[in-house]
């Protein structure tokens, strides 16, 4: 039996094996706050490898110390880091699947100590300290340290990067006029809100000719925020400029009520999958082979990035396998096991 979920796909010049996606999320696990791998993060990472998931993607992963989330987070900041990454990437690909990995900045997000920068001095909430707006330069600044980072992942030997603009972190800040409040060149319109990414993907491809992926949240939930409307018009600016395919989460840019449900953000990939023809990858509560199958077949997405379910189960390809049917191959050292 033919199945969507267990069929190759190509972006730009890689293939994956299969459509299923590892989701990025953060571990809080570099133990001495310099952003360096553990041996957690390979045991987490390769293990999803040999259970047959197609494309293994790294945690947000900052790109300068005063951009992460947490001051656990995984840093790209240094040439030191790519020797980690390098271990990390050889012995995911050992397992036959692809490595990604995404950049990040948190922004007014960030929980780190001194001081934390957004593209307007306005704190997410009551519970995080109010950014420092960023100056001109650097902005420049942060958009080289995304360039630096790129060049990095590349010497690491990584497949895909994912560029992360979502969740309401840096980039994020910068697209939604319920954070960007700046009445320069990278505020007051959709066109100068866009500046900063599209700035962070012409510096990137610089060092990088690979697959290229952004991850958006597709809306504000919120009264004046973005809405999927507003970035299918983004989605066809990344596409023009090279973007091979955008990873469609939501929420995160403000306080909200979100009504979560199993695939409640596949709609939203499939509004930029077709209005704005480009390909994308769904994510949100996606825990069925079933569920997985109807959305591809059904061309609402191209890539199904699993996220919490792999989380409970490393080896869901094979879950999702038996459930539909199929054979899927098994690591050698299985073999006993695997049917």
């Amino acid at each position: 039996m033919e199945t969507a979920l267990f069929s190759p796909y190509t972006i730009k010049n890689v293939t994956l094996k299969n459509r299923i996606v590892m989701s990025p999320m953060c571990m809080y696990s570099s133990h001495n706050e310099d952003g360096m791998l553990q041996d957690w993060h390979y045991t987490h990472y390769v293990s999803r490898a040999v259970g047959q998931v197609g494309l293994i993607m790294v945690e947000a992963t900052a790109v300068t110390p005063q951009g992460r989330i947490s001051p656990l987070d995984l840093g790209i900041w240094s040439d030191e880091h790519i020797p980690g990454f390098k271990k990390l990437v050889e012995m995911i690909k050992a397992q036959g699947a692809k490595s990604a990995i995404q950049m990040a900045h948190a922004g007014r997000k960030a929980t780190v100590e001194g001081d934390i920068v957004a593209p307007s001095a306005i704190a997410f909430n009551e519970r995080y300290k109010t950014p420092k707006e960023l100056t001109i330069n650097e902005i420049k600044e942060t958009v080289e340290a995304f360039k630096d980072g790129a060049r990095r992942a590349k010497e690491a030997g990584f497949d895909i990067i994912e560029i992360h603009g979502a969740h309401g972190y840096l980039i994020n800040e910068f697209l939604s006029p319920l954070s960007n409040k700046r009445e320069d060149e990278y505020g007051g319109n959709s066109e100068n809100r866009y500046r900063f990414l599209q700035e962070v993907i012409e510096a990137v491809k610089e060092v990088w000719d690979g697959p290229l992926i952004v991850r958006i949240s597709a809306n504000d939930y919120t009264n004046d925020g973005l809405t999927p409307d507003d970035y299918v018009d983004y989605a066809k600016r990344m596409k023009d400029q090279g973007v091979d395919l955008i990873d469609v989460s939501s929420g995160g840019v403000a306080p909200a009520k979100i009504d979560v449900y199993p695939g409640y953000q596949v709609g939203f990939a499939d509004k930029i999958r077709n209005d704005a023809n480009i390909p994308t990858g769904a994510v949100g509560l996606i825990t069925k082979a079933v569920q997985a199958e109807e959305i591809l077949k059904n061309n609402r997405a191209d890539l199904i990035f699993i996220a919490r379910e792999l989380l409970r189960d490393p080896y869901w390809p094979r879950t999702a396998a038996k459930e539909l049917g199929v054979s899927i191959e098994s690591p050698k050292q299985y073999d006993r096991g695997w049917l």
